[in-house]
């Protein structure tokens, strides 16, 4: 959910290419970022458009969430467990055909989720805390002593910390709500949802902090700057328009806590996955609500007295920019700035979709990553979503997952990363337009 800049020697590629137009530009600059990747025919298990190939840069490293990279190549990747003690991979790739020479562990001994880089430090976050680490020029590992910059309350439902930071010295932390729909009795049928909900104070929404004062909470020197947001995993700012956005998992079971006003179908498909513009002080409606694509309007939620068709109140809660079909479990969010990809890919949206787990009757879905148009500065979608990256399952009807797909990441030549944290694997797509 990170980016960083070209290196030196092919920012002045580009520059000297300006003067002969960017499409040929573009061409000679990405044949010369990726001509020395080792593509294999098994790397392309994954299902990418015309001219894109995959490099498996690692695999079976463990639980990989969420990944950053390093403006000289290096790649580290928060895990969910910790192996033998450490939560961070660090790889590194010495030969420069993509794949990682070097994997070592680092790290606090606890479940981790976020990572990210921000003025010179490795930030990591546990489900209790966000910590950095300082970077170390030239070396892998960065330094060992950790800086605890914001700490979270215990939660045991959705309590993994992802980040990321503006260009103004904040950082926005999700904070997900430890409940389905904020029932008295969580998940049970027939339970009422508490109103108005008190999870609301320090859950289900999205914290900003300095990025670089430690020791802060959300009560000191942290601020509430959204509310409503069930489970924000995927989160990111965007750098071109300044803006943060977030894709949200929407809640689970209207058909089994309601089979009055759902069958099991609108149960599979109900609610969106919510593509979000997350502005400071945006209420964005749960638990009280859920966004039905089919109606294309926000529902009233049935614990707070919907029955499936009451629409909720015009201009109470901020709807999504784009809406995911049901139970898709995004993940990770990533702004493309790159520019090896095609020109149509800059700016836009990449969303890693974890996958389902609750679609019955119909088959299990997500399991991909998707692209959304932006176009320069833009606020809003540019067009409808389309599949970038697919086949993570390997497996008839989604039905025993080889790869779930977590984090997204852009290396410094425009590569884009994804990671696995059920096979443990780590792929470099790069554009070659062969």
């Amino acid at each position: 959910m990170n980016r960083h800049i070209f290196t030196k020697t092919l920012y002045v590629l580009l520059a000297g290419c300006m003067g002969v137009g960017f499409s040929n530009c573009h061409s000679d600059a990405q044949q010369q970022a990726v001509s020395h990747l080792a593509f294999a025919p098994n790397d392309d298990q994954l299902k990418l458009p015309a001219g894109f190939h995959a490099v498996v840069v690692a695999s079976h490293i463990g639980a990989a969430r969420h990944i950053v990279v390093r403006d000289n190549g290096d790649i580290y990747v928060a895990l969910r467990a910790p192996h033998n003690g450490h939560a961070i991979a660090c790889l590194r790739d010495q030969n420069g055909d993509g794949k990682a020479d070097i994997i070592e562990y680092f790290g606090p001994d606890t479940r981790g989720d976020g990572i990210g880089i921000y003025k010179g430090y490795l930030y990591f976050g546990s489900d209790t805390a966000i910590m950095r680490f300082r970077l170390i020029n030239g070396q892998l590992l960065p330094d060992a002593h950790a800086e605890t910059i914001a700490r979270f309350p215990i939660q045991h439902q959705h309590e993994t910390k992802t980040f990321t930071f503006d260009n103004q010295g904040y950082m926005y932390v999700n904070v997900g709500a430890p409940s389905n729909a904020c029932q008295y009795e969580d998940r049970q049928k027939g339970s009422p949802g508490q109103n108005p909900c008190p999870l609301l104070e320090h859950y289900a929404g999205i914290w900003r902090f300095r990025a670089d004062v430690p020791n802060q909470t959300e009560d000191h020197g942290g601020m509430r700057y959204a509310t409503g947001l069930r489970n924000c995993v995927a989160l990111d700012w965007n750098p071109v328009n300044h803006q943060l956005y977030a894709a949200m998992n929407g809640r689970d079971q209207l058909y089994q806590l309601y089979p009055q006003y759902y069958n099991a179908q609108q149960g599979a498909e109900l609610p969106a996955e919510e593509f979000l513009l997350i502005r400071q002080g945006g209420n964005y409606g749960w638990p009280y609500t859920y966004y039905d694509p089919f109606q294309k309007k926000r529902i009233i939620a049935p614990e707070y007295g919907g029955d499936g068709k009451k629409a909720a109140p015009a201009n109470q809660y901020d709807p999504p920019i784009m809406a995911f079909p049901g139970h898709w479990a995004p993940l990770g969010l990533l702004f493309y700035t790159g520019n090896q990809f095609p020109s149509s890919y800059k700016y836009g949206a990449f969303i890693a979709f974890h996958g389902s787990w609750n679609r019955a009757p119909l088959p299990q879905a997500g399991f991909k990553v998707v692209f959304v148009p932006f176009k320069n500065g833009s606020r809003l979608p540019t067009g409808n979503y389309s599949v970038f990256a697919d086949n993570f399952t390997q497996s008839p009807n989604n039905q025993s997952p080889a790869h779930r797909p977590v984090g997204l990441a852009q290396g410094p030549d425009g590569s884009l990363y994804i990671t696995d944290d059920l096979g443990g694997s780590v792929w470099r797509i790069a554009y070659t337009g062969k």
